[in-house]
């Protein structure tokens, strides 16, 4: 191919895995981030200096997360990257203390549908 685009409309294409340097797990410690899970910037983690040191796509994502907290799920459509890529990214930011990520309530220790409606009846008859 003479350097043309396969397709003019799609732009420049970087795969995935360049993205992430050919990792495909979050952190050495094999991290995993539920797709409901909540990231927040962490102004007190990391070093504002250091921010200049990450990739374009790892600022990105700390921009989507500065306005407002968002779920993986989200900035990964935000962001137009693939979930993977995106676990892996908040990986490196949640090491370097860029972000903090709170992981969702496990079903097993939300309170019974029965028991808030109990609630509920009770409030109501006050």
């Amino acid at each position: 191919m003479d350097g043309q685009w396969y397709d003019m409309d799609a732009g420049p294409l970087v795969r995935p895995y360049a993205v992430t340097g050919g990792r495909t797990k979050p952190g050495p410690h094999g991290l995993r981030f539920d797709l409901i899970a909540l990231v927040v910037v962490d102004a007190d983690g990391a070093d504002p200096a250091g921010e200049s040191l990450l990739g374009p796509e790892h600022r990105a994502l700390l921009g989507l997360c500065r306005s407002e907290t968002q779920s993986v799920a989200e900035l990964a459509a935000d962001a137009d990257l693939p979930v993977g890529v995106v676990r892996v990214l908040l990986g490196d930011l949640l090491e370097a203390g860029h972000v903090r990520v709170s992981r969702p309530v496990p079903p097993a220790l939300l309170p019974d549908e029965r028991i808030l409606r109990e609630v509920i009846e009770g409030l109501r008859a006050l």
